[in-house]
């Protein structure tokens, strides 16, 4: 029980400080994104996100943090296996599945609904 409230306190406190950033500043919601992935590759580059998601799980590795740091590692292990060119494609070889998961379910509920254009 324990487990599922850390993950919703850490995961909760992710998306309450960046819909606080979507009503006290003027960015957009794309960039709050970029920077939640971006904050992501570099706290896992330092080594600090691991202790977060150790303790929070899900809560830390479900949001876009938790993919940026999933970019960070593939590309670390990406260079010490194939040097530098590890650095270009570790990543995209350590977040692979999460991104092919997002394509297949996309295109199922695409096939399930109707999806439609605003007007």
């Amino acid at each position: 029980m324990w487990m599922y409230i850390k993950a919703f306190v850490a995961g909760g406190a992710l998306c309450a400080a960046g819909q606080w950033l979507i009503l006290r500043t003027r960015m957009t919601s794309a960039r709050i994104l970029v920077g939640y992935v971006t904050a992501g590759v570099a706290l896992g580059a330092i080594g600090l996100y691991k202790p977060l998601a150790d303790f929070a799980g899900a809560g830390a590795t479900v949001p876009l943090t938790g993919f940026g740091n999933a970019l960070a590692q593939g590309a670390i292990k990406g260079v010490q296996e194939k040097g530098l060119l590890g650095a270009f494609t570790g990543g995209v070889a350590g977040t692979a599945g999460g991104i092919a998961a997002a394509i297949l379910f996309g295109y199922l509920v695409s096939v399930l609904f109707n999806p439609q254009m605003k007007e």
